[in-house]
Order: structure tokens, then C-alpha cells, then sequence
């Protein structure tokens, strides 16, 4: 097991012991209670900001061996949330389709 998976397995245990805590304390369907917003709401912050972590990683990467400079891309996504990598993905193919030779 090497630095990497470690990391994310540390990751995976903190995000995994949070939703427990979360189901535990107030139930699965507390999603739609009003008692138990602010442990849900802790929990859907946390996965929505490990999933765009992840998100912004590779579309640093991939922007990158494209050419395009990820920057408005990683910004937006900070501000906007799956905005940025949206538009960067509508991007992204306007550039393949672009770099393509047409066939006719």
C-alpha cells in the first residue's frame, strides 16, 4: 500500500465514520428532518468536498496535458461547485472536436 492509497483511506474512514454518525444519531431518512440539519448538512458538505477535490485533481491534470489553463475552471468550481467542471467539460470536447481532422 503506498502514500497515496493510505491518504485516501484516511479520507474514507473520517468521511465513513462521519455518515455513520450522522445515520446513527438520526436516522437515514433524517435528510427530510428538521431536528437533524446540521449533522446532515455536515455530511453532504463533506462528500460534496471530497468529490470535487477529487474533480478539481483531475481536471487540473487533464486541463493541463490539453493546454488549457484549469485556473477559471478551478475557480468556478470553488464558488459554484459542479458548475466550473461542467463548463470546463463542455470545453473539453469543444477542443477534442476542434483538434480532430473531420471526415466526411
Amino acid at each position: 500500500m503506498n502514500a497515496k492509497q493510505i491518504g485516501i483511506g484516511f479520507v474514507l474512514a473520517d468521511f465513513l465514520a462521519l455518515t455513520v454518525y450522522a445515520v446513527y444519531h438520526y436516522g437515514y431518512l433524517a435528510f427530510f428532518d428538521l431536528h437533524a440539519l446540521n449533522a446532515i448538512q455536515l455530511q453532504i458538505f463533506v462528500d460534496l468536498t471530497i468529490a470535487l477535490s477529487f474533480v478539481m485533481v483531475w481536471m487540473w491534470r487533464d486541463a493541463k496535458a490539453r493546454g488549457i489553463s484549469p485556473i477559471p475552471y478551478v475557480v468556478m468550481t470553488l464558488f459554484l461547485g459542479s458548475i466550473g467542471p461542467l463548463i470546463y467539460l463542455i470545453r473539453r470536447e469543444a477542443t477534442a472536436a476542434s483538434a480532430s481532422p473531420s471526415t466526411l
